[in-house]
């Protein structure tokens, strides 16, 4: 209930922030079973903080997902590392009484990719993103893993295995993701990447930009040590264009000026072939998770538009899939 998570933070915000005496502007941001996002400010007699709390009532987390004291942990390690994350302030603890999650500063911004792309007040963000999108990432994959919390370790044969198993777990059998499971196989890297930081969902949507570009990386929650390429292909899948199909970074912009300003942020050469071998296992991905909200839909288990909608962008998965694994270029 709104107003038990209310009384919680009326309660523990004067005892986190020196100056504030309650919560004020209270509003759930996101919807979802297992995580929610809360907008409000800390307020008292000429204070006030505007704040974000990620919560989960219950504890619960994807598969996938981290933890939220984890990722607390995590966003918390990144402070002044040259990525640019928001302040985390607290770690809900049990005498809190309002689950499980974390507090830290909420950053103005925005965070829809259509208005990224398309609004005239993020024209001058538009022209730099790209770079900006690069050389955060660049900064993400240097950071040492000395003082890092501890992460689970996603090698590309370990997610060629789970590609694996979720493709043969589908109620049907797909011809398109079978084919590209067998690339995915012939084509796997034969030296494995030195672990790095990854974020694992690095797109718009999971960043907040200013009129003057990039001012924070959001959703942590699958962040792992794994092979930074990853990445480099995710923000570049079709879905993250958000239309714009012949701009292929984040629907903004080229590989070549993303490419560029993570190798002068890294000091490393990008490798295109793993990239491409990414944005297949990607495109893979995305296309398993899609085909299992088609049968939740189909099945009756959850008759929403918003499941259907999902699901029926399996095709697009599929046309996409092919268009890549069919170029001779090795990022399509």
């Amino acid at each position: 209930m709104t107003s038990d998570l209310q009384a919680g933070l009326d309660a523990l915000l004067p005892r986190l922030l020196p100056g504030a005496q309650r919560c004020s502007g209270l509003q759930r941001l996101s919807a979802g079973a297992t995580l929610q996002t809360w907008s409000f400010d800390a307020v008292g007699p000429g204070y006030s903080h505007p704040l974000i709390l990620r919560r989960s009532p219950g504890g619960l987390r994807g598969n996938e997902s981290l933890s939220l004291p984890l990722e607390a942990a995590l966003v918390q390690s990144l402070a002044g590392s040259g990525v640019p994350v928001a302040e985390v302030l607290h770690t809900l603890q049990p005498a809190d009484g309002i689950g499980d999650g974390f507090i830290m500063t909420r950053i103005p911004g925005e965070t829809i990719a259509r208005k990224i792309q398309r609004d005239a007040a993020y024209a001058p963000a538009r022209a730099v993103l790209v770079q900006q999108l690069g050389r955060a990432a660049g900064a993400l994959h240097t950071r040492p893993l000395d003082g890092l919390p501890d992460l689970p370790v996603r090698s590309t044969a370990a997610t060629l295995a789970a590609l694996q198993r979720r493709c043969h777990a589908l109620p049907q059998p797909d011809a398109v993701f079978e084919w590209s499971l067998r690339w995915l196989q012939r084509h796997l890297p034969a030296e494995p990447a030195a672990l790095r930081l990854v974020h694992g969902d690095f797109r718009l949507g999971n960043v907040i930009v200013g009129p003057e570009g990039l001012r924070a990386v959001l959703d942590w929650e699958i962040a792992h040590l794994g092979d930074p390429a990853e990445d480099l292909a995710w923000v570049c899948l079709p879905p993250w264009r958000f239309g714009q199909i012949t701009q292929p970074v984040a629907g903004l912009g080229q590989r070549d000026d993303l490419f560029a300003a993570w190798q002068q942020a890294t000091g490393e050469a990008v490798d295109p072939q793993r990239v491409r071998w990414w944005q297949a296992a990607g495109s893979l991905r995305w296309g398993l998770g899609c085909a299992g909200m088609r049968d939740w839909f189909e099945s009756g288990r959850d008759p929403s538009v918003e499941r259907a909608m999902i699901a029926r962008r399996v095709s697009e998965n599929q046309i996409d899939l092919l268009r890549l694994l069919d170029s001779e270029d090795a990022c399509a």
